[in-house]
């Protein structure tokens, strides 16, 4: 009975995210309450059933306990935030993800359950991404609810495309991880080979500039942390159909911006559907035939490997902030692929109004939800936005140097169970990681913190990474080759 309870509780905090995805997301009000509610509820069963409920390491305690001590200090921000009513709903936001990731510490401990964290997230990124696809390729059967300023952009069911597109990009890259991973069972290699392509297709329909480069960074660290032939070779066959399956759609502007009559949408969703299903298929055959002829070896790389892969993801992110920073136009921005050729974004105004908001109250902050007010007050433009579209900028202006340093000692914590959990499990936590830094490159170029759905799926990762580093016994994987 208690397995039972334990597995069923397991299975909602991988289905949860998902789930949620349907809601908008969780970014309104009426989901994100109940969420919370089941994620403590998870947290219960956990504390009460779930064998060595309490961390061990000093490094899963400070990332735990210091997400924890920012949720507190987000709510206690709303005794001075111009407005409290948006402090106690951010703080309510923050112990979501709190009480999400302490569940999944203790929900995802043994070897079925943590095997079953990327086939999940692989998974359930798939169909959100598939039911955004579905109206465009078959849209005589299905018609979803648009906004204006979408322009065409993928956006159901989340309603944000960038957050559509950092959903895409997290599940590509663990997908890529899955069909290079040796370990793991052929049909679950040959399910994210194919699962590959629609993502790929979804990631290029967002238009989203930052969720490509949020992939590109994934990337760059599933080639370091998973240094095998298999890996590049099989993992880079599903890259190659994703990125075919973006090439064949981008021709047709009625799959990829929504554009033409009913007749010409559904004529080019239909070869949209075909072109689709038939890389599906040749990159699956493909991939079928190579993993049965693989040998598998592992690739030596240079010591200092990790410390270059960092420094081209930082050094990516610097050049793509301060180009766009300097780029100016006075055309609109399109919703198609002429968006991918410019940086242009308001989010310089954004970042502006953070920083002016963090001069004023450098220590504690403006209070939670206090950057809206400031950007009623200095918008160089006539906007409305509710947050300044980066993370860390978020949180120096509206939670101050205090905020600021409760979150990097979150990551920084999370960064240390991560280097522990490669030592003990390599396999099983080069996925997460990859994951994990595709999630956390976005962050300062949006505002995925705001949408739970997309913050509960990166913190399924990072809880798989702390429960590894937990593990008391090394282990080389988590799954069966076959």
């Amino acid at each position: 009975m208690r397995a039972r309870l334990l597995t069923g509780a397991a299975a909602l905090l991988l289905a949860g995210p998902f789930v949620l995805a349907f809601f908008a997301g969780g970014y309104f009000d009426e989901p994100r309450p109940w969420a919370g509610l089941v994620a403590w509820l998870l947290v219960a069963v956990g504390a009460v059933l779930a064998p060595r409920p309490r961390p061990r390491s000093t490094a899963v305690k400070v990332a735990v306990g210091a997400l924890l001590a920012l949720a507190l200090w987000t709510l206690l921000s709303a005794t001075w935030a111009p407005v409290a009513g948006n402090a106690f709903h951010r703080g309510g936001l923050a112990l979501l993800y709190a009480g999400g990731l302490i569940a999944a510490l203790l929900l995802l401990r043994d070897s079925p359950t943590l095997a079953a964290v990327e086939p999940a997230v692989v998974a359930g990124t798939l169909l959100v991404i598939g039911y955004g696809l579905s109206e465009r390729l078959l849209p005589g059967l299905l018609r979803f609810q648009r906004s204006v300023s979408a322009q065409g952009r993928l956006e159901q069911p989340l309603t944000y495309w960038n957050v559509m597109g950092e959903t895409a990009a997290i599940g590509l890259v663990v997908a890529l991880r899955m069909a290079g991973d040796a370990t793991r069972h052929h049909a679950l290699r040959l399910f994210a080979t194919a699962a590959a392509v629609p993502l790929g297709v979804g990631l290029f329909i967002s238009f989203s500039r930052g969720a490509l480069f949020a992939a590109a960074a994934g990337m760059v660290t599933l080639v370091v942390v998973a240094p095998s032939r298999e890996q590049w070779r099989s993992g880079g066959l599903a890259l190659a159909g994703a990125i075919v399956g973006a090439a064949l759609s981008a021709p047709l502007h009625s799959v990829t911006s929504l554009t033409g009559s009913l007749a010409t949408r559904e004529q080019q969703g239909t070869i949209g559907l075909i072109l689709l299903a038939a890389t599906v298929l040749l990159v699956t055959g493909t991939q079928w035939l190579l993993i049965r002829r693989e040998t598998p070896r592992p690739v030596r790389l240079p010591h200092r490997a990790p410390l270059v892969a960092l420094v081209v993801i930082c050094a990516g992110l610097a050049l793509a902030i301060a180009v766009g920073a300097k780029e100016r136009s006075t055309q609109p921005l399109s919703g198609g692929t002429n968006r991918l050729a410019s940086l242009q974004s308001n989010r310089y105004s954004y970042w502006d109004v953070a920083l002016r908001a963090f001069s004023a109250e450098p220590i504690r902050g403006v209070g939670a939800g206090g950057w809206s007010v400031y950007w009623l007050r200095y918008r160089p433009v006539a906007e409305f936005a509710q947050d300044a579209h980066s993370l860390p900028l978020q949180t120096l202006a509206e939670l101050g140097l205090i905020g600021l340093a409760l979150l990097l000692s979150s990551i920084g914590g999370v960064a240390v169970a991560a280097r522990r959990a490669m030592a003990r499990a390599p396999a099983a936590a080069a996925g997460p990681i990859a994951g994990a830094v595709a999630y956390l490159a976005h962050s300062p170029l949006d505002w995925d913190w705001e949408m739970p759905a997309v913050t509960l799926i990166a913190l399924l990762l990072v809880g798989a990474l702390l429960a590894l580093a937990e593990a008391t016994e090394p282990r080389r994987s988590l799954a069966p080759r076959d």
